[in-house]
Parts: structure tokens; C-alpha cells; sequence
């Protein structure tokens, strides 16, 4: 702790002074404020929203780790060096785009960042099998992805962090060639926040920002929004003004279709994330029987996800809000959908492919390690996005469609759908999940500049330190954010007020397996 205390300095023309300057309220940003407040540094952690949560919040919550204790209970012998080699397996022909060091520290670190984790409260079950993970490595959290911040925020303010909301980062504060510092807006007046160490980074991706999207991925996909509705590229816009690169900007995960939420949130989403309960859950999917267990987890596995492209490959069709077909479904159709009306599509289904999916194989929808979801589930659990009628013209007039055009839509060549009863889903709605562009970093988290050099007193974390490193396979991104999130923020409170850091790079275990 510095002289100053906790608070930091404050000054009559606006401007506050820390050791460490946090921009970025989600999970990755938390974990950084934490871990540099654990240093003894004075910390503040600046978020846009009136919440805490980023990307985090919005996800499912999973983290691909080894080494965990559940991983032990049920005697699964693994190591971060398997990890680190299965990795590549989930995109091959994107391996030589990798950041293979950048990976090794996510594997190396991961198992003991699972475990901080779990010391700050939060629960998981697991582990659940993916291939091409050679051994089951994916950990879901309990209840939902609101128990990391939650846990989280209330380790950072019992640790001293100083936490502001509805701050909105404009740009760097440079002295000379060193970051000292960020500007920003609060309440409609500009503010500085000073940082003697340095200023961590972890304001997410940019899946949100149509010009980032139009620069690195094309004119269509600017038009697709993200999950998140605040992940701008706030971090990435900043670093470049004074001189970063981002890397891999073009690769992303979707554009894919997606239900439209519920107006409210399903009852999983809503549980309050307390040990004894995210206890009682874990206790309950090990012990109680699926068939007792499964009606509890459609409620969650119902909400947002994605329809599965088996649909299309089977025969479904994908009208717009007149009833008009508009794509080859089996064709990029989430490229397609924002140009419709009202940026919604609905799925067409016939009576003999609502019957294949109402089982497996057949399945509309999946939460990975979780369970699969059938029409009769949809039905059941989110009549607003399901629509069932004997006749076409029936369906037409239950969705305000025009009937001559969803006739025509489904009877007339390749479109042609069997006998009723029909079945609509929808609006489903194309979004981006995540984007892989992020600024270049080193193995310390520092931000380099397009030469290479490292930008002093700068450094990025999580989506926005992400350099380069394929995060394919669900669970990889959060542990990403996690990982990097501590690792910059105690790596940016050892730094001295001149630059530069006392801590190594990486850590060694696996470093001999970079090629």
C-alpha cells in the first residue's frame, strides 16, 4: 500500500492518482484488480456500465482446465502439458496463426487459477468430455455465470479495491513514450485517473463495434451484432492510438443464429450464486437421477442458444418477418438475416422433422456438457419462440406473415416442406459470441507496439490482451480471462514507476513444449 491508502489521491482539477488502473468490470478485469490489490498496490477498477459483469455475465460459464479437484474425485490423470498439445486439435488449420507461449501459460496457470476460484466461492460441475480433448477437462458453473462476479466483486471490495461504474474510458494518458494514466468521462465531466505502475486493460473484444468488424471481417458482418452489447473495442481503440497492432481480428466465433432471450430471465439464470446453494446443485448432478434432473436444466438450456445447423441440413427452412424465403439455409444464413425485416428470421418445420427432433440424434439445440434440447422441450419451456398450426395459412396468421408468400416460401422448389402440422421457431436473431482480435502482448502481458517493442506501463488481458493465442473449444476463453486477468494485474503492481517488472515472463513446466 502506498502512502496515499486505498482511495488514491485526490485532486481538485479531476484527477485521482493509483498504483494500478483497471479498465474492465468483468471477470478478467476483476481478477486483475485483485491480484494487484494482493501486492499491496492502491487499486481502482473503472467499468462503462452501471454493473459489473462484461462478457462474463452473458456467458455459459465454462473453464477447460487440468488438474482440478473434481478431475481427481473421479481419478482422471491428466497434466497441462496434454492440455497445451490438444488445444490445436479444435482448429488445425489454424494452428500456424497460434500463439503457442501464450498458450502454454494458459494451460500452466490454469489449474491453479480454477483453484483460486474456488477459494473465492465459486462452485463448478464436471468434468465433461469434448473431443478432441483427449480427457474430460470442461467445468460448467453453478448457478450461472453471475457467480463469478458476484464471488468476485466481493473479494475485490473486502481486498480494498476502489470500484467505479459509468466511467467511460476515452484514451491514454502518456508521458513521453510511458502510459501514466487514462482519461474518461464521468457523469458528463472528464476525469484522469493517474497510475504510478501501470494501467491493466481487460475491456473484452469488439464483437459490438461495426467498424472494427468492417476493417478486419467484411462489410456483411459489420452488420451482425454481438452477444455482449457493450464489447466495443474500447481497450484495442485506445492501444492503437498510441501505436499497438491488434492480431487476428479477422477470426471469430459466428456469425450464428440465436433464439431471442426471454423478456425475463429463465429461473436457472435468476438463482442468487450462494456456496450452499451452487453446493446443493453440484450435490444434485451427481446424485439425482437425469430423468428427475433434465426438466430443472431445460429451463436453462432454452433461453438464448443456438439452433443446430442440422436443421437446415434436414430440410428446415428460414423465412423473414413477411414469410419470404431468402437464402440457401445450408449457406451462411446468419450472413443473411440482418438484412431482413426487423434483422428476425423464423424456422419452417414440416410434421415428419418436428418428429426426428424430438429425439436424438435429433436435437435443435445443445449447452455443451450440459444436455440437449428437443422440440417438445422448446414447447414446454418457451412457447414465446415456438409456434405450432395445422395449416400454412394457420402458421401465416399466428405470425402476421403474409399467407401467399409463406406458401410459396414452402411449396415451390428446393423450399418444399411436407405435410402439416407446421412448426415455426423464432425470431432467431445472427450474432457474433466472441471475437479473436486482440492486442498483441508478450509473455508478460505488456502491450507491444507494431515494432514489437513493449508500450511502458501498458498492459491487456483477456480478449484484449489476447495476442494472437486460438482460444477454439468451449471453456478456453474464460480460463483465458482468468489467467491473464491475474497474471497482469499482479505483474503490472510489481512493475516499478520506470517501467519494466520483477516477475518472469512465464511459468517453466511446460515452457520446453513450445516448439
Amino acid at each position: 500500500m502506498t502512502a496515499s491508502g486505498i482511495s488514491g489521491e485526490s485532486a481538485p482539477w479531476g484527477e485521482e492518482t493509483f498504483d494500478v488502473v483497471v479498465v474492465g468490470g468483468g471477470g478478467c478485469g476483476l481478477a486483475a484488480a485483485i491480484e494487484a490489490r494482493t501486492e499491496g498496490r492502491s487499486v481502482v477498477l473503472l467499468e462503462k456500465n452501471a454493473r459489473l459483469g462484461g462478457s462474463t455475465a452473458w456467458s455459459i460459464g465454462s473453464i477447460t482446465s487440468t488438474g482440478t479437484p473434481h478431475q481427481r474425485r473421479k481419478s482422471i490423470v491428466d497434466s497441462p502439458a496434454d492440455h497445451w498439445a490438444d488445444m490445436p486439435a479444435f482448429a488445425p488449420e489454424l494452428d500456424a496463426r497460434d500463439n503457442p507461449a501464450l498458450r502454454c501459460i494458459l494451460c500452466d496457470e490454469i489449474p491453479a487459477t480454477f483453484q483460486w476460484l474456488l477459494d473465492a466461492g465459486v462452485r463448478f460441475m464436471g468434468p465433461m468430455p469434448e473431443p478432441p480433448h483427449r480427457q474430460p477437462r470442461m467445468h460448467n458453473v453453478l448457478p450461472n455465470s453471475h457467480a463469478f462476479i458476484y464471488h468476485l466483486e466481493r473479494r475485490a471490495r473486502k481486498a480494498g479495491v476502489v470500484i467505479r461504474t459509468s466511467v467511460q474510458a476515452q484514451r491514454l494518458v502518456l508521458d513521453g513514450a510511458r502510459v501514466t494514466g487514462l482519461k474518461a468521462v464521468v457523469d458528463g465531466a472528464t476525469r484522469v485517473f493517474r497510475a504510478r505502475c501501470g494501467v491493466v486493460l481487460a475491456t473484452g473484444d469488439f464483437t459490438n463495434s461495426p467498424e472494427f468488424k468492417l476493417r478486419f471481417m467484411g462489410a456483411r458482418e459489420s452488420l451482425v451484432g454481438g452477444v455482449n452489447p457493450t464489447a466495443t473495442g474500447d481497450g484495442q481503440r485506445m492501444a492503437e492510438a498510441i501505436g499497438a497492432r491488434i492480431i487476428n481480428g479477422d477470426l471469430a466465433l459466428g456469425p450464428e443464429l440465436r433464439f431471442q432471450a426471454p423478456v425475463t430471465e429463465t429461473l436457472l439464470r435468476r438463482l442468487p450464486p450462494w456456496r450452499w446453494l451452487a453446493g446443493l446443485l453440484a450435490w444434485s448432478v451427481e446424485h439425482v437421477p437425469a430423468r428427475l434432473l433434465r426438466p430443472f436444466m431445460m429451463k436453462f438450456l432454452t433461453t438464448a442458444l443456438a439452433p443446430s445447423p442440422t436443421l437446415f441440413q434436414a430440410g428446415a427452412k428460414l423465412v423473414n418477418a413477411r414469410g419470404e424465403r431468402f437464402c440457401d439455409e445450408r449457406d451462411q444464413p446468419a450472413l443473411q438475416v440482418p438484412a431482413q425485416p426487423g434483422g428476425e428470421a423464423w424456422i419452417l418445420m414440416d410434421d415428419a422433422l418436428a418428429s426426428r427432433f424430438s429425439a436424438w440424434p435429433d436435437f435443435i439445440s445443445t449447452a455443451p456438457g450440459v444436455a440437449y434440447a428437443y422440440l417438445p422441450d422448446y414447447l414446454r419451456n418457451r412457447p414465446d419462440v415456438t409456434t405450432r398450426a395445422e395449416t400454412l395459412e394457420l402458421l401465416a396468421a399466428k405470425l402476421g406473415m403474409d399467407r401467399p408468400a409463406l406458401r410459396s416460401s414452402v411449396t415451390e422448389g428446393d423450399g418444399r416442406l411436407g405435410d402439416g402440422p407446421y412448426f415455426a421457431l423464432g425470431p432467431v436473431r445472427s450474432v457474433f459470441v466472441h471475437s479473436e482480435g486482440g492486442l498483441m502482448v508478450d509473455g508478460q502481458h505488456r502491450v507491444l507496439r507494431g515494432d514489437g517493442v513493449p508500450v511502458d506501463g501498458l498492459y491487456a488481458a483477456g480478449s484484449t490482451g489476447q495476442g494472437g493465442l486460438l482460444l477454439k473449444g468451449h471453456g478456453h476463453h474464460l480460463a483465458w480471462a482468468f489467467v491473464s486477468g491475474r497474471r497482469a494485474g499482479r505483474l503490472a503492481a510489481q512493475a516499478t514507476q520506470t517501467g519494466g517488472s520483477t516477475a518472469p515472463a512465464s511459468s517453466p513446466s511446460i515452457a520446453t513444449a513450445v516448439p
